[in-house]
């Protein structure tokens, strides 16, 4: 009995995190509107290099002059790399172009959220960015579509 016990207690943070991990995963059409699709052009403010996605923070300068913080949800870090996008290919302020998707919601508190599907470097470098097989639109930007 004592240990079943013990072992109950060890199993309990495993279980803690796996299920956080299932908690963080979705489905591109759970939070994202196919269509809705965003250009954004604008200056890179924050990088999360992080699972299950990574995020890419951009301040995006509005029609009438005012910046617009934007949070845009690339593939895995894992996805990016093998794209051509790493930590150092992203410096903060640097200028970029992110094609996508918005977040079904539309608000931007604390910021405006897009799926990003390509993205655009300044010397014109175009990668893909987004993740597929998640309900994701096929839009030609995954090179592994046909």
């Amino acid at each position: 009995m004592a240990l079943l016990k013990a072992s109950l207690w060890l199993a309990l943070p495993l279980v803690a995190f796996v299920s956080w991990q299932a908690r963080g995963h979705h489905a591109f059409s759970a939070e994202f509107d196919k269509e809705a699709p965003v250009s954004l052009e604008g200056a890179v403010t924050k990088v999360e290099w992080i699972n299950p996605h990574a995020w890419i923070h951009l301040a995006v300068i509005d029609d009438d002059g005012t910046s617009v913080a934007w949070m845009v949800e690339g593939g895995t870090p894992n996805t990016l790399l093998r794209s051509g996008i790493h930590k150092n290919s992203l410096p903060i302020g640097s200028e970029i172009k992110v094609r996508g998707y918005q977040a079904k919601d539309k608000t931007c508190v604390p910021a405006c959220k897009a799926n990003g599907r390509d993205l655009t470097f300044a010397d014109g470098r175009k990668v893909f960015m987004g993740s597929s097989g998640t309900g994701a639109p096929r839009d030609g930007a995954d090179p592994r579509e046909r």
